[in-house]
């Protein structure tokens, strides 16, 4: 019998270090449409997956900012094959919007020769049911910069133009020895690549560590792009990360500084509201055939800490700074009861 989510043999390239394949539609979507692609309410659609820490990055600037109205979403479910990300959440298994049973068939609408992976988040010219962009580190940098005039009343500074040289170079080395770390870890076609990728993600977030351990975010007194791009990573740590990629010198609940900032982000309004485990682990356990043949998903780790005090108010900050918490998510919206915390 073929298994429809299998991609046996698509993330382990055996003997080697696993490098991430970071050339992306570089295609902006702008103020003053310099690309061709103009910011216009209703007109073009975030393509994201909740189990994807890219995508979900997307999702909580989106919700921070207040963007729901302006930028819809489709959301596909957390299993894919080889060829593409599917909307088998919705009836039918189409998008509503966008029409379609495959994010691949945007892709191809775009170019259709495209060469490279089908991934999310995305953001669709409806019109043209086209792909624009698929450069994740982007989306969320024009949503913040791109898309002022449609930002909600009390919207997060998350890209301060006064702090985004710091905010860039914690980013990228987030990005370098975390985010991407751990996948470093999981698709590690060697033992010396998976030895080393280990050392430098542990080691990074040591220092993570002492960075957090008097301030309570990551820039300045306030979140910012760099809180996001951290949380989507920890957030994911022991339900798959510590097992499934071998990331297992310590799990996040061990690690109390950092375990503090995760839980205090879960709580504020935007963050744990959009986080689903049940898809975040299923997608993980079922898709990485490589390092998980079974695809047998694990009933652990228990998520009832998510939801206790973390105390990082003592550090002071202001979370939204001179702004307002969102308002709660859309109903259609609404991480299902039973994939969250507590």
């Amino acid at each position: 019998m073929t298994d429809n989510n299998s991609t046996s043999g698509a993330y382990v390239d055996p003997g080697k270090e696993f490098v991430r394949d970071t050339r992306y539609i570089e295609t902006r979507i702008t103020a003053d449409g310099r690309d061709g692609y103009p910011t216009s309410p209703g007109r073009y659609r975030l393509v994201a997956a909740r189990a994807c820490p890219w995508a979900n990055r997307a999702i909580i600037v989106r919700r921070l900012l207040g963007l729901e109205s302006v930028l819809s979403m489709g959301l596909c479910g957390p299993t894919h094959d080889e060829r593409s990300w599917t909307f088998d959440l919705d009836p039918g298994g189409i998008d509503p919007v966008l029409k379609i049973p495959r994010l691949q068939d945007a892709y191809l609408a775009r170019d259709p020769g495209y060469p490279r992976g089908i991934t999310v988040p995305a953001i669709v010219d409806i019109p043209s049911g086209a792909v624009v962009t698929n450069n994740y580190p982007q989306i969320t940098l024009d949503l913040s910069t791109e898309w002022t005039a449609y930002h909600r009343e009390g919207a997060p500074q998350l890209y301060p133009e006064h702090l985004r040289d710091e905010i860039d170079e914690v980013a990228d080395l987030v990005f370098r020895d975390v985010n991407n770390g751990v996948y470093r870890c999981g698709f590690a076609g060697s033992q010396e690549s998976y030895d080393a990728a280990y050392d430098r993600l542990f080691a990074r977030l040591d220092w993570l560590t002492e960075r957090l351990r008097d301030q309570r975010f990551l820039v300045g007194d306030t979140i910012t792009e760099a809180d996001v791009r951290l949380f989507t990573t920890l957030v994911r740590f022991d339900p798959v990360y510590h097992g499934h990629f071998k990331c297992n010198r310590s799990t996040l609940t061990e690690m109390d500084v950092l375990w503090a900032y995760a839980r205090d982000l879960f709580q504020t309004p935007g963050f744990g509201d959009t986080v689903d485990f049940a898809q975040i682990k299923r997608h993980y356990y079922v898709v990485h055939r490589d390092i998980n043949p079974t695809g047998i998903v694990p009933k652990g780790p228990d998520l009832s800490g998510w939801l206790t005090p973390h105390g990082r108010e003592a550090l002071g900050g202001r979370p939204f700074g001179d702004g307002t918490p969102p308002p709660a998510p859309k109903p259609d919206e609404v991480v299902p009861t039973g994939h969250s915390a507590g």
